[in-house]
């Protein structure tokens, strides 16, 4: 490898690992970090696997451990091979070793300049300032910061001592060669950090004194002296007390000349002409008292945000430290961080009678200001002539913190995009305060008092609406001020922007705005007035990302308004699982999304804000094109596909009873689905809502075959939870897709299952339609499965229209036919059925021959969905035959199953015939309440004819009670459907709902 491309390893400092095309190689947070940084720390020597588990884990690592281990380092070489680093680690008993040139990783490089510089001062030569310098040049904040490991951070806390040994040796040189102004910024930040140091303090002390600054340099020990005893009940050393009496006396050894500010010279310049002599840049600057005032004018009529208000200004008084007070306000584009830092900057400048300054750092150009350019126009605007500007950015920022060394100045920094514009930016005097805005949040300044810029509040809506259009208007169309504030996501930028609007144009209403903005092609066009564009923000951010993470946040803008789990990301980008994470994470970061909740495997999911999207959606029609945006919708649905697949699969103990398609399917990583499918229903239930967008994201692309397989897939959930309507809805888009793709197969699965939730909805004569055009298309086709599935159906539906030898004359080749097409849990449905009309013929023998049957397929194939029918209708039998104790035992055991799966129609059958059961016990007080549970519950589900049944059972069961009282709250509902019928203990021929679980297709 030739040193043009060699990687560098980073420590000294957040984690890093630079390729040699200078791009960075991204590691994902949390083992990984971990473990690299563990490594790195002991680079070229052997890492125990135990150790890298304690580091990782602690005291309680997982049985797991050391596979995890394992995997971890897999995907670290995967990582590092990216750079042409695959290699660099190395197996070696007991552990890992990674191997790095000396110039590769940063420690050493640190370590090597160090040493150097300690032989240059024992020899008594120049040059090791310099060294020491470039050493600590290499720090970025203290090692390893941001890797979250108690053991990893103890190892690099030993760097970090280092660093401060290295940085007292550099100060003695600086002080020795009279540079002792420039020291005192950073003397006085070192001390705030490391209060008990005493070289460090004594440093300080000798700084301040030669700067001329006697009383501070006293009132610098008395502070420390005061600390040491509190702290450690000891009194300071006597060197410490020494240089106090020193700095006390005025000994001419102390040597207090202060150095002035000069700017850096250059070669001397052959001599000019009086006339055309400019300032010398070498000499001394000589700065006259100028007080700035350069904060933008407050916005009128500010409201809301009162609480954040207060506490920032705590935030910013004077609390007796030694060290800048810094506040730093985050939040996604277009919270009103610049309105409000604007805001609380005039409301403390009072504090600061020595000026404020402000720069918009980032603005809306494509790149932000550099520390250089900042830097040039304070300094002017402190009284540097523009000559006397050094060229050099590290000289200005002394010069900077020179001139505010005394002085009490606001500093506002606006639109930072990043940690690294600042830090030469920041005063070094605690009588200073700096105020920083920002989209990424800023976590790496020390001491920082960080603030979140949220979206406002429902009540913060209405109050700038009425401070602005006036109360009336927003009394008047309460409603529409509300769906304003939802439209543009409370975001106070574009609600100011909504309500200039509406205060200049009194003759608009609210609810014409609403109507305005509600066409999303032109939601960002209505969303400028003046100088106020809600774009101009937004894309602020977005050209403040990488480009990575501007492509992900184009391809997200597709997903619409669902809650993202990592793996979507990661199909968009047809990339890993772990890089799309950390670009999810910087995306967090950046605040354009936010986190909401957890998917089963701990993993965060995300939001998109409604008009970041929208925007994102823009720029993903600039950038990438039709062909590039489908095949990324090929791969999410694909997603969606496998794992809603998968999840059929577990409940049905296998791919049967469903038809699907040729669409790919996402491949996940081995174990994904044991980890996210340990409850199949329930993970469903939480992802119905991105499944079924899934499903209309697919119809809009013409994903015929995904889109059509997805939405039959999704019935497992549908029917055990009754949700029709998106059953209905989701294939109805998929009719559309296919029918314009011509996918014949497709339309005919879609017409087979619409069918089924007719019959679910007693829609008898709408299901005959459906089930009817499916018989044809299936016929047409040749296709046994789904001939088979559509003739279990029609023999449903005669089932449920009382003819029950048509049935019959159904389901005996539907189970042929199931056995053909190798669906035995389908052949296992139909012979509960079967059975349930063998049991309304009084042929119990063959009734148990069909279940017993069932009854083995299922627990051959693990289908516990259909277990519960075969027992279901088992319990059925049983109490045909009196034996009521059984079948309540097998009911009672029934319903725990279903319950725990939340499959609330089978919950409603499993109480209706607890009910009837118990009243055979003559238990009638168990039955009542049985049977008032089963009539909540199907009304809740709006089924109305199993409604109509419980309450006739009920209303019998009371008739043989004789509570009269209580037959007059129900038998007048009994007659409106039908009046009431026979004893309690038949369900009569055909009524196969009163039965209860075999009526679900």
């Amino acid at each position: 490898m030739t040193a043009e491309t060699t990687a560098s390893y980073r420590i000294l400092g957040p984690l890093e690992v630079i390729g040699g095309d200078l791009l960075e190689c991204r590691i994902a947070r949390g083992r990984q970090q971990v473990i690299l940084g563990m490594l790195l720390l002991e680079a070229n020597r052997v890492v125990s696997a135990e150790s890298l588990i304690a580091a990782v884990w602690g005291d309680f690592p997982p049985s797991t451990a050391r596979t995890q281990i394992q995997a971890c380092i897999s995907s670290l070489r995967s990582a590092l091979g990216e750079i042409g680093e695959g290699d660099a680690i190395v197996t070696r008993d007991p552990g890992y070793v990674i191997q790095v040139g000396d110039q590769q990783i940063d420690s050493q490089v640190f370590a090597k300049k160090v040493s150097e510089a300690n032989s240059l001062i024992a020899e008594g030569n120049t040059g090791a300032a310099e060294l020491l310098d470039e050493a600590l040049g290499l720090w970025r904040g203290r090692a390893l910061s941001g890797v979250v490991s108690s053991k990893l951070l103890s190892k690099a806390s030993e760097l970090d001592e280092n660093r401060l040994v290295a940085l007292e040796t550099y100060t003695d040189l600086e002080l020795a060669s009279g540079r002792a102004g420039r020291l005192v910024g950073s003397l006085r930040a070192l001390v705030a950090e490391h209060p008990l140091r005493e070289r460090v303090r004594g440093q300080l002390m000798l700084a301040l004194y030669r700067s001329g600054r006697q009383a501070e340099a006293l009132e610098t020990y008395r502070a420390g002296r005061l600390l040491a005893i509190e702290e450690l009940g000891l009194e300071p050393s006597d060197e410490l007390k020494r240089l106090e009496l020193a700095v006390l006396s005025g000994e001419a050894a102390l040597h207090p000349a202060p150095e002035p500010v000069t700017a850096p010279r250059e070669a001397e310049p052959a001599a000019a002409p009086a006339s055309e002599r400019v300032a010398d840049p070498g000499a001394p600057v000589s700065v006259p008292p100028l007080v700035p005032f350069q904060l933008p004018s407050d916005t009128a009529g500010f409201t809301g945000r009162a609480a954040l208000i207060e506490g920032i200004d705590q935030a910013l008084r004077d609390d007796g430290n030694q060290a800048t007070r810094i506040v730093t306000l985050t939040g996604p584009p277009g919270a009103g961080k610049s309105t409000l830092a604007v805001h609380v900057a005039h409301r403390v400048a009072a504090r600061f009678p020595h000026g404020q300054l402000y720069c918009d750092v980032g603005g809306t150009r494509a790149q932000p200001l550099t520390p250089a350019a900042v830097l040039g126009r304070f300094l002017r605007a402190l009284g540097v002539p523009g000559a006397a500007l050094p060229d050099d950015v590290d000289e200005r920022a002394e010069m900077f913190r020179h001139l505010l060394a005394d002085r009490r100045v606001l500093v506002v920094l606006d639109n930072v995009r990043s940690e690294r514009q600042l830090r030469m930016l920041l005063p070094g005097s605690a009588s200073c305060a700096v105020l920083i805005t920002g989209g990424p949040r800023i976590t790496g300044l020390a001491g920082a008092r960080a603030f979140n810029v949220d979206v406002f509040e429902n009540a913060e809506v209405l109050e700038m609406l009425e401070g602005v259009i006036g109360p009336q208007r927003v009394r008047d169309e309460a409603a529409a001020a509300e769906t304003l504030g939802h439209m543009v996501g409370r975001l106070p930028l574009a609600l100011r922007i909504v309500a200039a609007r509406l205060a200049a144009r009194p003759h608009w209403s609210l609810a014409w705005m609403v109507e305005r903005l509600s066409d999303q092609h032109r939601t960002l066009d209505e969303l400028a007035h003046g100088d106020l564009a809600i774009r101009t923000s937004l894309a602020l951010m977005y050209n403040g990302l990488d480009d990575d993470a501007r492509r992900l946040l184009r391809l997200l803008s597709l997903l619409d308004g669902t809650s993202i789990p990592a793996w979507t990301a990661a199909a968009l980008l047809d990339t890993g699982l772990p890089r799309a994470a950390d670009l999810l994470e910087l995306l967090v970061d950046a605040q354009i999304l936010h986190v909401e909740g957890t998917d089963p495997t701990g993993s965060p999911r995300y939001k998109l804000n409604g008009l970041i999207r929208l925007f994102a959606r823009e720029e993903l029609d600039r950038s990438e094109g039709p062909e590039e945006q489908r095949a990324a919708v090929a791969r999410v649905v694909g997603g969606w596909l496998a794992a809603v697949e998968e999840a059929h699969r577990r409940i049905y103990g296998g791919h049967f009873t469903v038809l699907h398609g040729t669409a790919p399917r996402l491949r996940f990583p081995a174990g994904y689905f044991d980890r996210v499918l340990a409850d199949p229903l329930g993970w469903l239930e939480s992802e119905r809502a991105n499944a079924c967008a899934a499903i209309r994201l697919a119809a809009d692309a013409g994903e015929a075959e995904a889109c059509w397989d997805l939405a039959v897939s999704l019935v497992s959930l549908f029917e055990a939870r009754c949700y029709f309507e998106d059953w209905e809805q989701t294939h109805l888009w998929a009719l559309d897709c296919v029918r314009e793709a011509g996918a014949r197969r497709g339309y005919g699965a879609l017409m087979c299952s619409l069918g089924s939730l007719h019959i679910s909805r007693s829609q008898l004569t709408a299901a005959g339609q459906r089930l009817a055009v499916a018989r044809d298309v299936f016929a047409e086709l040749g296709d046994v499965h789904g001939q088979a599935m559509t003739r279990r159906n029609l023999a449903l539906l005669d089932q449920r229209r009382g003819n029950n030898e048509a049935a019959l004359a159904q389901y005996r080749p539907a189970l042929e036919e199931f056995r053909s097409a190798g669906d035995s849990v389908g052949a296992a449905s139909v012979l509960v059925h079967m059975a349930s009309m063998e049991i309304d013929r009084d042929n119990a023998d063959a009734a148990g021959a069909h279940l017993s049957e069932a009854l083995t397929i299922c627990r051959a194939t693990g289908s516990q969905r259909v277990e519960v029918q075969v027992r279901y209708v088992l319990s059925v039998l049983r109490q045909r035959q009196g034996r009521y104790t059984e079948a309540e035992e097998i009911l009672t055991g029934i319903l725990r199953q279903v319950r725990e799966r939340r499959d609330m129609a089978g919950e409603s059958r499993v109480l209706h015939r607890l009910g009837l059961v118990n009243a055979r016990l003559g238990r009638t007080g168990v039955a009542q309440g049985r049977l008032r549970e089963a009539i909540a519950i199907r009304e809740r589900i709006m089924d109305r004819v199993g409604a109509a049944e419980a309450r006739l059972e009920l209303a019998q069961l009371e008739v043989a009670i004789e509570d009269r009282m209580l037959l007059g709250d129900h038998g007048g509902v009994v007659c409106r459907t039908g009046g009431p019928a026979g004893p309690t203990n038949t369900a009569g021929p055909g009524r196969t709902r009163g039965d209860g679980l075999p009526d679900r297709p």
